[in-house]
């Protein structure tokens, strides 16, 4: 999956939409029902990290080298791709600019570019194509629940098998991460369990910075049990949505998060509840048909 947008902006100047379930939100409210919040419903901005400009341009050099015929996706040629790479990025996040000044731009670029040939030593592009890089996917469950999200890349063998594959900027996961990492891979193997009516045969996570792969073989009665608690997080999200009772829970991660100051569990005050979007969008469409 890309890495997070970059862009700022105040939650007034993002558009408003039907709410939906990524595994980011997901996770988000696993690990906080609070954070949930900030982030799906006040759309709080955050601060981007270093790490996170850097995921991004490397996801952007990799999509513009499936984007090249077979035959051109060597290492040489992967290393020319990072800075156009940087510059798309840099063109579209504002953000970004400010975190890689000019005197530190040649060091960035390297540890980009090292990200990308690390690649090598784990796949050769030369030898198979993707069928889609950085694949927009979308269903919506007969429950009502709505899935989206963002899938790196997808791979379908000549035999029909699909393999999902995605980047990871970081080292390969310890047991906790490893678990939320398995749990977006399935996330998008429900999608398209819904959407193509097939279970990929491969979920693929490709560990740049510690030159590793981690890959699991999923199950249809293992995603359709997954697809159950899918619906109970989304269960539990609509009935705190209803009254704005988002809970923090505390825990080890609290430190790096940018919301820490607005929390209660540390003394903060979060802002007034907006509402649950659908419930103001409702609103709003019935003051128009009322005037």
């Amino acid at each position: 999956m890309p890495a997070p947008s970059l862009a700022g902006g105040t939650s007034h100047d993002r558009p408003r939409s039907r709410p939906a379930l990524s595994p980011s939100r997901a996770g988000d409210y696993k690990q906080c029902p609070l954070l949930y919040r900030f982030r799906a419903i006040d759309r709080i901005p955050e601060t981007p990290t270093r790490a996170q400009v850097r995921g991004t341009v490397v996801h952007a050099a990799l999509e513009a080298l499936f984007a090249l015929p077979t035959g051109q996706r060597v290492p040489d040629r992967a290393a020319e791709l990072v800075r156009p790479a940087w510059e798309r990025v840099n063109a579209d996040s504002p953000d970004a600019a400010e975190l890689i000044p000019d005197e530190d731009l040649d060091g960035f670029l390297s540890e980009v570019g090292k990200l990308v040939q690390t690649y090598y030593s784990l796949e050769d592009p030369t030898r198979f194509d993707a069928e889609a890089c950085e694949v927009y996917v979308e269903t919506e469950l007969e429950n009502g629940v709505r899935l989206r999200g963002f899938v790196d890349r997808i791979d379908v063998a000549p035999t029909g098998e699909v393999r999902v594959v995605d980047y990871k900027t970081g080292k390969a996961p310890r047991e906790f991460t490893e678990s939320k990492a398995l749990f977006q891979m399935k996330f998008y193997a429900l999608v398209l369990l819904r959407t193509r009516k097939i279970v990929p045969a491969q979920l693929k996570l490709i560990y740049l910075a510690s030159g590793s792969i981690l890959t699991y073989t999923p199950d249809h009665d293992e995603l359709v049990r997954f697809e159950r608690t899918l619906s109970a997080i989304w269960k539990a999200i609509l009935a705190a949505g209803a009254t704005g009772d988002f809970r923090p829970k505390p825990g080890k991660l609290c430190d790096w998060c940018d919301h820490k100051a607005l929390c209660p569990s540390f003394g903060g005050t979060p802002p007034p509840y907006p509402g649950w979007p659908d419930l103001r969008d409702a609103e709003v469409v019935a003051a128009k048909e009322n005037t």
